[in-house]
């Protein structure tokens, strides 16, 4: 079995007589295919506000305070044939009253053997804090991130997904650390004769973990369980800077990676800089 991803929202392995419909030629002649496959990846991008990667965290924006980043995704390693899938991502946040927050990202997926090359879509989300006891570490969150397709439309549908968070953070000196869980669900349309949408299973769970190293560096990871658009593990480091910055170096990779000796190679170099104004 042979198949193509797209990011965020992994594309499923596409079987038939000859090869996969993957490049330009079999995207030409089977243009909903490479819609499929590239709503699997999408999901990727499809982040909450605040993340530690790809899992909302517990952290939300201060009123009155806004943040921005922008994420660099490419695949590696790429596909035995063609063009690699490259992910450009910018979000904006702005926080609220009451610890709650609400931001934008617009995900552009990009591979020169596609026709359109690109395809965009537009993520509004939304997160509540709805408790906090910072003596004791803890913290619970709510949120709903939804994914609009921006152009080819008439192959594609609008999903979203729901999610609630708790973390704790350990105390223990000036380097314990925060472990985050919780559940999610996917909001989506089943059974489209004729668009795409959200490929998978429809809900799990997500966990995060992040330990301090030293005052500047720490170690994080996170996971959304399920063999679907958002399924992913990323391990990397999360690197304080100056003027309110934020530098992320990971490793996503697709909980479908290693599936079988031809699997989709769903994995991506995982890059961010943000900056909280």
């Amino acid at each position: 079995m042979c198949s193509c991803r797209v990011f965020g929202h992994r594309v499923r392995a596409v079987r038939g007589g000859g090869p996969c419909a993957c490049g330009p030629r079999g995207l030409a002649l089977v243009p909903t295919v490479f819609i499929v496959l590239l709503l699997v990846l999408v999901a990727q991008s499809a982040r909450a506000q605040s993340t530690i990667f790809n899992i909302p965290s517990t952290d939300t924006v201060g009123k009155g305070m806004g943040y921005f980043e922008f994420d660099f995704l490419p695949q590696a390693p790429g596909p035995d044939a063609g063009a690699k899938i490259i992910i450009y991502n910018p979000r904006v946040i702005a926080g609220l009253p009451h610890d709650a927050e609400v931001g934008v990202n617009i995900p552009i997926y990009h591979n020169s053997d596609w026709n359109p090359s690109s395809l965009s879509y537009f993520q509004p989300n939304l997160k509540w804090k709805y408790y906090k006891n910072d003596a004791m570490g803890v913290a619970a969150t709510a949120g709903v991130v939804a994914n609009v397709p921006l152009n080819s439309r008439d192959a594609q549908l609008a999903w979203a997904y729901v999610y609630g968070n708790f973390s704790k953070k350990v105390k223990a000196g000036n380097y314990g650390p925060r472990i985050t869980g919780g559940p999610y669900g996917v909001i989506a349309k089943q059974d489209d004769p004729v668009k795409v949408g959200f490929l998978g299973t429809r809900g799990g769970v997500l966990l995060g973990y992040e330990q301090p190293l030293s005052g500047k560096v720490s170690f994080v990871v996170d996971w959304f369980s399920g063999k679907n658009s958002i399924g992913y593990f990323t391990p990397g480091i999360s690197i304080t800077l100056p003027h309110s910055g934020l530098f992320n170096a990971g490793y996503s990779i697709g909980n479908d990676s290693w599936e079988n000796s031809n699997a989709t190679k769903n994995r991506y170099v995982f890059l961010y800089y943000g900056v909280t104004f």
